[in-house]
């Protein structure tokens, strides 16, 4: 599964991290993707959609 978030599409960033001797190695930011239910079928939500306006509701 991929590491992005199937509601609003968000993504992982990238960017450099530098050391001391400001050599530049990629770093990449992935975005808090959970898996859970929605209407029968597993997605995978970040954790901003869930919490905001209800969008995903989670099985319990």
């Amino acid at each position: 599964m991929a590491r992005s978030c199937s509601i609003c599409n968000r993504g992982s960033l990238k960017g450099n991290q530098r050391s001391h001797s400001k050599i530049a190695t990629i770093k990449r930011q992935h975005v808090n993707v959970q898996t859970l239910f929605k209407d029968g079928k597993r997605i995978a939500a970040c954790t901003s959609c869930i919490r905001s306006h209800g969008r995903v509701k989670t099985a319990k």
